[in-house]
């Protein structure tokens, strides 16, 4: 991080204009006095978002000495001083009728803030908890309680899902319970209390209203993808080799976009280049790959032809960092508006041009146009001339454009199953299958949204098996403080995963987007979970705590032979 006492360069947050106004106020400057700058940034999934201390101190060290100054965390202090998350504890009930019908949720929810409240506060643990339930089912009435409380440990904040996880492993891992109590198939169970396609929109207990989703198409193309007709057959054969397996199953739907408003730009520097000007941060995203085509698509011209920008807070485009998976439903939106508006311009001015009448002109193929006629100007060429107008006062505005647009949350949908695979001598647990069913709306760049599921998917099933912060309960000291204590799954750690998308368009915003970058983690973690619990008998295994350890393993198998 570079901090001067004019123009003020910062390369470490996700959102150059929402940081450089958190940060103004606080150094006492307007925002226009304070500049932010983000360079390449890699994953973030949350952690990068807010301000942290050290931004502060840094622009208070470049006014004091009138010189840049640099500052870099290492790993290690990085653990010790960079938000965690998802550290959370629930007491979840479930009421059903005789018929296995869903009635009700009562859920009390505690939440550690840490040892102070960071960038987004307690909102993690009330709001977008709440925002998720009840998930794909049809629950009428939910009772919701949630305790937020200090500790001493570091302070926790956003990462990848922020709230998501936690609900639906909360709802998946009761509604498991429930199969398991009252004797129903845990399939049978999720299938019989989904809500309808002709249900929607279907006005939560919450509050919330989902627009769209086929909820049962999903849940049964991830049974086929899974193989799951064939799991009492791949059991047994695991039994006589002495081994415990299990099947998880976790249907996800979580709410995307958060904040609703975004903005894009667009401006003509001369020659054949349209810049689209972006707030939201690409933190890997690939939002040229999916934002150029689309915008060239739009006005008939060549990718190689738009020129993709963002991260400088100068550009004052409207809008939030790319979080709550909403930077394509939200970008999509507003570049089409942007569009609009600049045609728009861009037909009183051709129309101008060509001597003819606003309603004679048409756009198409990288023209404007006479309709009936052979005379048209190209798209660059008038936006050359509009801003020879401008100058000479002829014309108010040329096609440079700036809008912004307001969308509504969108609600992401999926299944997915876990199938594992346990030795009961050591407690080893083997991720031996993993397919997945999403429901993403649209999917801009199907690609992109299959790398983002399947490293979602990782982080996820990474949170169940083995990552956890500990810290010493004598002396707060965080023991995990390297990779050498803290464990992250690795490529030998998971399965080639089974995906698939089956897209039920949005009808929130114009192209149907939904939010795709937080669906694997928020449904990993559940179904992982769920398997470790199926494949451990007696029911030994339907309270093991995340991460599921050999040694926690270990010990419920062991529980589970004494209990036969």
């Amino acid at each position: 991080m570079i901090a001067r006492t004019t123009a003020t360069t910062c390369a470490a947050a996700r959102k150059a204009r929402a940081l450089r106004d958190g940060l103004a106020p606080i150094v006492g400057v307007p925002n226009q006095r304070l500049r932010v700058v983000t360079e390449d940034v890699g994953g973030a999934f949350g952690l990068k978002t807010g301000p942290y201390p050290e931004y502060l101190a840094i622009l208070v060290a470049a006014r004091k000495i009138g010189r840049p100054v640099h500052w870099m965390s290492n790993r290690a202090e990085a653990f010790l001083s960079d938000n965690h998350a998802r550290d959370a504890f629930s007491d979840v009930e479930l009421a059903l009728d005789e018929r296995g019908r869903f009635l009700a949720l009562r859920v009390r929810h505690l939440g550690n803030m840490g040892a102070y409240i960071g960038a987004v506060g307690a909102n993690i643990q009330t709001v977008n908890l709440t925002r998720c339930l009840p998930g794909m089912y049809d629950i009428p009435r939910i009772d919701m309680g949630v305790r937020c409380v200090f500790t001493n440990t570091t302070p926790t904040a956003p990462y990848r899902g922020a709230g998501r996880p936690e609900a639906n492993f909360i709802l998946e891992r009761v509604i498991d319970e429930a199969a398991r109590v009252t004797g129903i198939d845990p399939v049978k169970l999720r299938r019989r209390n989904l809500i309808k396609p002709s249900a929607m929109p279907y006005k939560t207990a919450v509050g919330t209203t989902i627009d769209s989703g086929e909820f049962a198409t999903v849940l049964d193309k991830a049974l086929a993808l899974a193989d799951y007709d064939a799991f009492r057959q791949r059991r047994r054969a695991a039994a006589k080799g002495g081994k415990y397996r299990g099947l998880g199953i976790s249907c996800m739907l979580e709410h995307a976009g958060g904040v609703p408003l975004e903005g894009t730009a667009l401006s003509f520097p001369g020659g054949e280049t349209l810049v689209l000007g972006l707030n939201v941060q690409s933190t890997g995203q690939g939002h040229a790959t999916v934002f150029n085509p689309l915008l060239a698509e739009r006005l008939g011209i060549k990718p190689e032809q738009v020129e993709h920008r963002h991260g400088d807070s100068a550009m004052e485009v409207a809008g939030y960092a790319s979080v709550g998976s909403r930077s394509a439903m939200t970008v999509s939106h507003a570049l089409i508006k942007t569009v609009e508006a600049m045609l728009a311009k861009g037909k009183t001015i051709a129309a101008t041009v060509l001597e003819a009448a606003d309603t004679d002109i048409e756009y198409r193929d990288g023209r404007f146009s006479v309709v009936g006629t052979d005379r048209a100007i190209l798209l660059f060429e008038l936006a050359a001339r509009a801003k020879e107008m401008k100058k000479r006062g002829e014309i108010a505005e040329d096609l440079d454009t700036k809008t912004n647009a307001e969308t509504p949350l969108t609600f992401p949908n999926g299944c997915h199953i876990a199938e594992v695979e346990i030795d009961p001598a050591t407690g080893a647990l083997a991720l031996v299958g993993y397919a997945a069913v999403d429901d993403c709306g649209k999917a801009l760049n199907p690609m992109i949204v299959e790398g983002q599921t399947h490293g979602a998917i990782a982080q996820g099933l990474g949170q169940a098996m083995m990552e956890k912060a500990v810290f010493d309960p004598s002396g707060g000291q965080l023991i995990t403080g390297s990779f050498m204590d803290y464990a992250m799954p690795r490529a030998d750690d998971l399965p080639v995963f089974k995906d698939a998308i089956h897209a039920v368009p949005a009808k929130t915003n114009p192209l149907g987007v939904k939010g795709a970058g937080e669906a694997g983690t928020t449904a990993a973690i559940a179904a992982l979970m769920n398997a470790v619990a199926d494949a451990i008998p007696a029911g030994a295994g339907a309270h093991l705590d995340m991460p599921a350890t050999a040694e926690k393993i270990w010990q419920a198998c062991r529980q589970a032979q004494q209990r036969k």
